[in-house]
């Protein structure tokens, strides 16, 4: 097992695949971290060496990931709740907020403006 910011994976896992288990690191983010240090998309947990375990950790708690990111979301959408604007109200009551038709599909709006920001 390979410890990456105190998150223990599988040695068979890939890394790239490894990386975007953390909450915000997607594709591309996590292609442009393997770029920076010269680890091959193909490269297994396994083969890194300790010196890029090091590196990849270094990196990763310089980045605003994990709870860091979930508060400052959550702080974003409770400030849009206390100005009283549009999105703001959209998300207290639960609707969608980006302009999705309510129309037919309340139930699914529903769903999909509940995308795990409650905690």
């Amino acid at each position: 097992m390979v410890f990456i910011l105190g998150v223990n994976f599988p040695e068979r896992n890939l890394v790239k695949k490894s990386l975007q288990a953390f909450f915000g690191i997607g594709n591309q983010t996590s292609s442009q971290l393997l770029a920076r240090f010269h680890i091959h998309p193909t490269c297994k947990v396994s083969e890194l060496a300790n010196k890029q375990v090091l590196d990849l950790t270094a990196a990763l708690s310089d980045m605003k990931i994990e709870n860091d990111l979930r508060r400052n979301i959550l702080d974003n959408i409770k400030r849009l709740k206390e100005s009283g604007t549009y999105r703001g109200r959209r998300h207290a009551l639960g609707l969608p907020v980006r302009g999705q038709r309510t129309r037919c599909q309340i139930k699914n709006a529903v769903k999909l403006n509940r995308m795990e920001r409650r905690l």
